[in-house]
């Protein structure tokens, strides 16, 4: 009963360290393959209230259109 016992934390401790070296191996490739990260800047104003809520107006009229336009093919 006691080598079961040593068996199943020989296990478990077999399945941490697998575990903990795969996620390690795994992060070094990836960091290994990109070493030079491209950045995006974005150079814009902030919308006002008044403009984000022309913006989703706008958005929700095409989105109402283009499902009449579907329903209307089907």
């Amino acid at each position: 009963m006691k080598t079961l016992k040593n068996f199943e934390a020989l296990f478990v401790m077999t399945v941490a360290l697998a575990c903990g070296a795969s996620y390690a191996l795994d992060k070094s490739s990836v960091e290994a393959q990109t070493p030079d990260m491209q950045v995006v800047v974005v150079s814009a104003k902030r919308m006002t209230a008044e403009q984000k809520l022309q913006s989703v107006m706008e958005e929700r009229a095409t989105t109402l259109a283009a499902d009449a336009k579907k329903a209307s093919m089907i």
